[in-house]
């Protein structure tokens, strides 16, 4: 029997559908228990353990599987059900896209509430494996270990290199093989956990802020490949000795670097970039574009899928050359820069100072003379006097991070009435949210989900609005 604010546990209780952010539900006794972790599916029957019992839902984990659904498939990792990666693995990929498109049409529909025409099929990634760009990999002392390992009794190496436990700053999942990133990623990742083992190099403590050894963040793209490492510690002989092995043993590596980081904290965005060998950057091909990602640049991690996501984007942006077009969250300016040859000229607005320079630094690449770029506050900058110096906007192309857009900004999007926005989101629930609040002047006349992250809840979701006669 259930007791509100109690844990307790359910001995058995099938699974009957997906919930938003990846997380599965059960009803039990007209309760809605929402179920957190991977390797569970709707069919599966479990037995729950009840963390908390709210006033409409609860939320629980599970304990063990008692049957398992038949529309499972089996995962094609070895380290399903422990990394935080690829959770859906064990979902067919049909059945992944037919949950993504429910996911943004129940979430525009439940929290838009706006007239909404037909959605699109969510577009397929072309790649479900070896699809990432980019992937970060840090060095632990503290190994996350399996419940089975625990239970063994075996003692086991407590160093790792691989990814963050889901929930822990700490803990490490050691990583033999990941299917996110091509094979060359997987070679230099273990051949340096090697390296470093056989230097007895220490691994880092993350609550005590000590080892030398910190993370290694790896970029790739068909014009090549960056590696670039964080240590704790400014052992620069040593630090050499390391690049020159890495630069010797893998002609693919085309911008290696490093960073000395003794913070409390792995974000390297305020610390300075030592190239060691090759360029400072690498280079990705979009169509007949070009766009240099350095170290500290934003890049869709799915190249091949971003392209066709930039293509509906412009398809719908439907940019005549008569068009101001202004790019809102531009980023590295991939969109301003990518839809510049159909406009008169584009504006790119972004918060990221250094962001704005990559952008300006993309046209000055491919020749692109009709785009300008601005850093600051969005909702600071878009005001009167900007629009009477810049030109008031035709179409907005905006690209928000997950939270979606602040209200002022929404505000300015509705004074400037453009004839066309066009909103690429990352989260279909705050997109809708936001679309509630442009519905005041403007009609959704076209919606595509697209999947960008194979094996994973997340979808992306562009949508076409038109500004009501």
């Amino acid at each position: 029997m259930s007791k509100k604010n109690k844990s307790y546990i359910i001995d058995s209780i099938e699974v009957s559908d997906f919930a938003a952010e990846g997380k599965c539900i059960a009803k039990h006794e007209g309760e809605v228990i929402f179920i957190n972790g991977a390797n569970v599916a709707p069919g599966d029957v479990v037995k729950l353990f009840v963390t908390k019992s709210k006033k409409r839902f609860s939320e629980a984990t599970i304990l063990a599987h008692l049957s398992f659904s038949i529309d499972r498939i089996e995962p094609f990792c070895n380290h399903f059900g422990i990394c935080g990666g690829c959770k859906w693995q064990h979902i067919s990929y049909e059945n992944q896209l037919i949950l993504k498109q429910k996911q943004v049409e129940d979430q525009l529909n439940r929290i838009g509430k706006i007239n909404l025409p037909l959605i699109q099929r969510i577009l397929p990634s072309l790649k479900t494996q070896y699809y990432r760009n980019k992937l970060e990999y840090s060095f632990s002392v503290d190994r996350w270990y399996t419940r089975e390992q625990i239970e063994s009794g075996v003692q086991f190496e407590k160093n790792a290199f691989g990814f963050h436990a889901p929930g822990r700053f700490d803990k490490i999942i050691e990583i033999q093989h990941c299917y996110l990133q091509g094979s060359i990623s997987n070679e230099i990742r273990n051949f340096l956990r090697e390296y470093v083992n056989q230097k007895e190099f220490s691994y880092y403590n993350h609550r005590d802020h000590v080892g030398f050894m910190r993370s290694m963040m790896l970029r790739n793209s068909e014009q090549g490949f960056m590696v670039v490492i964080q240590f704790a510690e400014p052992r620069i002989d040593e630090i050499n000795e390391l690049l020159e092995v890495l630069k010797n043993k893998f002609s693919e590596i085309t911008s290696l670097s490093y960073i000395i980081n003794q913070k409390k904290n792995d974000t390297f965005f305020d610390l300075e970039i030592h190239n060691f060998s090759g360029d400072n950057f690498i280079l990705e091909k979009m169509e007949d574009l070009f766009f240099k990602v350095n170290v500290k640049s934003f890049y869709q991690t799915n190249s091949e899928q971003a392209l066709n996501l930039y293509k509906i984007t412009r398809e719908y942006a439907e940019i005549k050359g008569s068009d101001v077009v202004y790019d809102l969250y531009t980023g590295t300016g991939t969109i301003a820069n990518f839809v510049a040859k159909q406009a008169k000229k584009v504006i790119g607005i972004e918060y990221v100072a250094d962001a704005v320079e990559d952008a300006k630094s993309n046209s000055e690449l491919n020749e692109i003379t009709n785009t300008s770029f601005f850093a600051g506050d969005m909702k600071k900058i878009l005001v009167k006097d900007f629009f009477e110096i810049h030109g008031k906007p035709d179409v907005i192309i905006t690209d928000p991070p997950r939270a979606g857009m602040d209200e002022p900004v929404i505000n300015a999007i509705l004074a400037a009435a453009p004839k066309t926005i066009v909103y690429v989101s990352c989260n279909p629930a705050t997109q809708a949210r936001d679309l509630a609040l442009l519905d005041v002047k403007y009609d959704v006349v076209a919606v595509h989900p697209v999947d960008m992250f194979p094996h994973t809840h997340h979808v992306e979701n562009i949508v076409k609005l038109v500004l009501r006669n």
